[in-house]
C-alpha cells in the first residue's frame, strides 16, 4: 500500500525520451523519397504508375539536353 499512497500524494512522473542523437540520423521520413516507392518496387500499382511517369519525364528532360 505504500506505493499506492506515494502515487496519490506525489503523482506519477513520466520522463521524456532521451535527448541524444537518433540511431538513424539520416533516415528518410516521407514515403515519397524512399527508393522502393520511387521505383514502384514495393508492389503498389499507384507507385508503379508514378514511377513510370517519373521515368518518362526523366527521359524527356535528358532528350532536351542533347
Amino acid at each position: 500500500m505504500d506505493d499506492f499512497d506515494q502515487i496519490l500524494e506525489s503523482g506519477i512522473v513520466f520522463s521524456g525520451a532521451p535527448k541524444g542523437g537518433q540511431p538513424g540520423g539520416g533516415k528518410v521520413k516521407t514515403k515519397a523519397k524512399k527508393k522502393q516507392y520511387i521505383t514502384g518496387a514495393h508492389g503498389s500499382g499507384s507507385a508503379r504508375q508514378k514511377a513510370k511517369y517519373r521515368e518518362q519525364r526523366a527521359n524527356r528532360r535528358s532528350q532536351r539536353k542533347k
